[in-house]
């Protein structure tokens, strides 16, 4: 059995103070336009899977073969999502983060229309 711990304990996720979503939507306004079509999906499933503090412990294949996508895509993905803090990763351990404070919200609509376009514009990893 595999024994879970915090790996970031100052950014336990908590649901946000507004909305009804376990995702921040400022996930969507901030963050998601600037990251690719997978590594929206990779936080999406892990956000899906993880327990209350963030933590999931899928592997590389599992997620892959859920997703159906590539293994290095899984990698890479989760990469991205390390660089731009929104996740942490420590073998077999993943957590998914509270968002970075103090971003300036660039709009809503705004940012859900350039996620559509960025995820139309990516091509399939399969």
């Amino acid at each position: 059995m595999i024994q879970k711990k915090l790996l970031v304990t100052d950014r336990v996720r908590c649901p946000p103070r507004e909305g009804f979503s376990w995702i921040d939507r400022r996930f969507l306004q901030q963050y998601a336009a600037q990251l690719t079509g997978d590594a929206v999906l990779l936080y999406f499933f892990l956000a899906a899977v993880s327990d209350k503090q963030g933590l999931s412990f899928y592997s590389d294949a599992s997620i892959a073969a859920r997703l159906r996508m590539r293994e290095e895509s899984i990698v890479a993905a989760r990469e991205e999502l390390v660089i731009h803090d929104l996740a942490a990763h420590q073998p077999p351990l993943t957590q998914v983060l509270s968002l970075p404070p103090g971003r300036v919200a660039r709009g809503g609509l705004h940012g859900l229309r350039e996620l559509a376009h960025s995820l139309q514009d990516e091509e399939p990893n399969r």
